[in-house]
């Protein structure tokens, strides 16, 4: 099995929780898009949306982040003979998809300062015109990553768009606190993959330095990102780079690396 992530990645970090919480092996290839790693020629002709993650066990090549999870609990079935409990509810399934429809792109970016956004967002778009001169069969779908590029930065002006990113989420956050002020988990009193999906959620909050605001102002989301982050998956998926100053060894390593290629104009 093969999995092409980043830790950066929001989707990544679900698909990498649950392949944890399951201790599946798997071969870990890391695939930076604020460096435009993923435009190079390889993965984007396995993955032409350039989203991560991606997994692949022979000849099944998964994209969605939900199919992926789903894919690696049919997985756990066969390779432990029974079925007992280890395919997510209905409930569980539920909370999954009601996770997984908030988008947290132009949350996030709205939370950046804008200049080191605009200078990803040049970047990306320059590492994108090279790799569509390189390899012109491909140049249709390069021009369509190129549109969604601009698109992007225009959205980003739509201040109703980002306030209806961010009154998603306070909704989403506002349902969360209520199903925890009955339960210790999100979908009872076990850990499931509704929690793997709602993790990454929090992390990229706390990452943003926005916890006092969505996490400190509901006591059971509180009580519960204590609890998760104790679990082993969680300091080995999210901890392990974003705990600390490990978040800035993180970020810092990918700004020099944009920095670099953009002062020797290598894209």
């Amino acid at each position: 099995m093969q999995l092409y992530h980043h830790p950066y990645s929001l989707d990544s970090q679900k698909v990498r929780l649950a392949l944890e919480e399951k201790n599946i092996d798997y071969t870990s290839y890391h695939v930076n898009p604020l460096t435009g790693k993923n435009m190079d020629l390889s993965f984007f002709r396995m993955n032409p949306a350039a989203k991560l993650p991606v997994f692949q066990n022979g000849a099944h090549i998964l994209f969605n982040a939900i199919d992926i999870i789903q894919y690696i609990e049919r997985v756990t079935i066969v390779s432990s003979g029974f079925e007992s409990n280890l395919i997510s509810s209905r409930e569980v399934t539920d909370w999954m998809h009601k996770i997984q429809s908030w988008n947290p792109k132009y949350f996030t970016l709205s939370h950046i300062p804008e200049k080191y956004r605009v200078f990803v967002s040049k970047f990306i778009r320059r590492v994108v015109i090279a790799r569509m001169a390189e390899s012109p069969d491909l140049a249709s779908v390069y021009h369509s990553k190129l549109k969604e590029a601009y698109e992007t930065e225009d959205n980003m002006k739509n201040s109703d768009l980002l306030r209806q990113s961010e009154e998603e989420l306070v909704q989403l956050l506002d349902e969360v606190e209520i199903q925890l002020s009955a339960t210790t988990y999100l979908a009872g009193e076990q850990f499931t993959m509704a929690d793997v999906m709602l993790i990454p959620v929090l992390a990229r909050i706390v990452l943003l330095d926005l916890e006092e605001e969505y996490i400190g102002s509901r006591p059971k989301i509180v009580e519960y990102w204590n609890l998760v982050t104790q679990r082993p998956s969680y300091k080995v998926v999210i901890g392990k780079y974003f705990s600390g100053w490990r978040k800035y060894k993180t970020l810092l390593k990918t700004w020099f690396f944009v920095h670099v290629r953009h002062l020797l104009k290598k894209y």
